[in-house]
């Protein structure tokens, strides 16, 4: 039987990938709930320096924990069926995914064993984030481990076109043309929004510069979420709109025509990188179905670390990580907020700026209710969505 040629378009498999991991997510949700309450996987609620979050959460001390799992599960059974495994991009985000998965998993397993624990120390944590970071960076930017991992047709080095023009042949047939750039060229550009040409272009020894900042740009990411996902429903809504924005520009970028169009870099294959956002997507609003308010399970480091480092390296792969600090705002002032807090009290004698952090649990304090919080920060994520897709068409 033959299959029809419609699904090898990245707009099918798109749409058919993220369908897959929601139903997946909505049909076996309820089983698998079940039996994290049966492991007794209830969530710890912190007490340290924010005293009062025992009273707000109260009611959120037994919900369990590690739902991280489904989300992850729903997205490699999607992405088994609808993605191209030999595309480089999806090599290297499911080696993030289950890196990050199984580090976040690991975590969440010991603050479950042991009680009072609180799991990984922030520092091994970091260290094994950066680790998967730098081996990222290295495979994108270094020639010579790019060469070695070029393995048959497996692993093949992702390439990118600028400059895209329409050349008439002798024939009277047009074909489109660019600018052919290496992986290790079109890594070397840094483009911002509204800008068609890239603001830096890194040569020589720059090129260590860009590796510090693909190391920023996922650990930073993947913590950004874990700080976010404190509120029922809070990380996975600005997820599934950040995802979202990552995932057209990610489509868009692999349409020569409109690349062109839009004076966007055209990188080939991207297509498989909105697959996976979108499988990302749909596994997210299925566990919104179970995780908004009052929530029935909670992701956990399993799904917070993974999910966040797996949008920081699409960002890095699509050259859009100033986007990406646009669009995923919300994440980006939950960690700020975490070190201005940390900041002011190590260095003004144990004096706080926010009634507690990260910021969300701020306005928590300040007598907002769980729901509205949750709801004006999903609010403010859809503006930078929107803000971020506007940029796209006005450069």
């Amino acid at each position: 039987m033959k299959i029809p040629s419609a699904f090898a378009y990245s707009s099918t498999r798109m749409m058919l990938a993220a369908l897959t991991s929601l139903f997946f997510i909505i049909f076996f949700g309820p089983r698998f709930i079940r039996k994290l309450y049966e492991l007794k996987t209830g969530q710890s609620i912190r007490v340290e320096d924010c005293p009062l979050l025992v009273e707000l959460h109260a009611k959120k001390k037994d919900t369990p924990t590690m739902g991280g799992i489904l989300i992850l599960s729903s997205m490699l059974l999607s992405l088994f069926i609808w993605i191209d495994w030999k595309s480089s991009f999806t090599l290297i985000l499911l080696i993030a995914t289950l890196w990050l998965g199984f580090l976040g998993g690991y975590d969440d397993y010991l603050k479950l064993k042991y009680k009072n624990s609180k799991g990984l120390s922030a520092k091994k944590k970091f260290l094994l984030q950066n680790l998967l970071a730098l081996l990222i960076a290295l495979y994108l930017f270094c020639p010579g481990v790019t060469k070695a991992l070029n393995f048959k047709s497996w692993f093949n080095p992702p390439i990118a076109k600028e400059q895209i023009s329409i050349v008439k042949k002798e024939d009277g047939k047009t074909e489109w043309v660019g600018k052919t750039l290496s992986t290790q060229a079109y890594m070397s550009r840094y483009y911002l929004p509204f800008f068609k040409d890239p603001v830096i272009l890194l040569k020589g020894a720059g090129i260590a510069f860009g590796i510090l900042i693909t190391l920023f740009v996922i650990s930073g990411s993947s913590n950004g979420v874990n700080l976010t996902d404190g509120l029922d429903g809070l990380a996975s809504g600005c997820l599934v709109m950040v995802a979202g924005v990552l995932g057209l520009v990610a489509f868009l970028s692999n349409n020569i025509e409109m690349a062109r169009y839009l004076n966007i870099l055209y990188i080939d294959e991207s297509g498989e990188i909105a697959v996976y956002l979108f499988a990302l997507i749909g596994a997210c609003l299925g566990f919104l179905w179970y995780n908004g308010y009052p929530a029935q399970v909670f992701m956990g480091d399993t799904g917070s670390l993974a999910l966040g480092g797996i949008i920081g390296v699409c960002a890095v792969l699509l050259r859009r990580e100033i986007l990406f600090a646009i669009v995923g705002g919300v994440f980006v002032a939950e960690t700020v907020s975490v070190i201005l807090q940390v900041g002011s009290y190590k260095l003004r004698n144990k004096k706080r700026i926010f009634l507690c952090t990260p910021l969300h649990h701020h306005f928590e304090y300040k007598g907002w209710p769980e729901t509205k919080v949750v709801l004006r920060f999903w609010i403010i994520s859809l503006i930078l969505a929107i803000f971020g897709i506007a940029s796209l068409k006005f450069q």
